[in-house]
């Protein structure tokens, strides 16, 4: 019986961070959602409003004996910029924040000394503004929004914001993807 794990990730509108994790070899789900706000059961326009305090997020249910955290990690700090405080390209908002939510300590100390490498090795010019926070709730979204880019690859949005971080993963991560 496989072993399976789960991370919440927030990184961006959740159409990006799902296809770019769907794609990946071990990852047997992702589902987009909203987590880190003061508010139960949040709709997406509440979410938008940015008044929930939550975040867009995806959790990923993975295989640990078929990728590693630490391959997550690093496809989440590749896939969107970790420096932007609320915020990834046009998407402005606290629902756009960069952050993980962990689950237990041992992906809370992976998140934080990963950060460090990438602090030390200074891969980004700017800091890293990504939240390590404890996971208090998980919010699935409305079902419209689950597999929206594989659903949608044609709208102006997925075309132009999605479909680079696709390519990206294709040329950088090309050994991970699912075949």
């Amino acid at each position: 019986m496989k072993r399976v794990k789960q991370t919440i990730f927030a990184n961006g509108c959740f159409w990006c961070t799902e296809a770019v994790f769907q794609r990946l070899e071990g990852v047997l789900s992702v589902r987009p959602g909203y987590t880190g706000g003061h508010i139960k059961n949040p709709a997406y326009r509440e979410v938008c409003s940015g008044r929930t305090g939550h975040a867009e997020a995806i959790a990923i249910e993975y295989d640990p004996e078929a990728i590693t955290y630490q391959t997550l990690l690093e496809v989440f700090f590749a896939t969107h910029d970790p420096t932007t405080l609320n915020r990834q390209g046009n998407d402005v908002g606290t629902q756009y924040r960069s952050g993980i939510f962990y689950s237990d300590e041992t992906e809370r100390e992976e998140a934080e000394a990963f950060i460090q490498l990438l602090t030390e090795g200074r891969v980004f010019r700017d800091p890293i503004v990504t939240e390590v926070t404890p996971l208090d709730e998980f919010y699935e979204a409305e079902e419209v929004h689950h597999n929206y880019y594989n659903d949608n690859e044609d709208q102006p949005y997925c075309r132009f914001v999605v479909a680079p971080k696709i390519e990206k993963i294709k040329e950088f991560y090309s050994d991970k993807l699912k075949k």
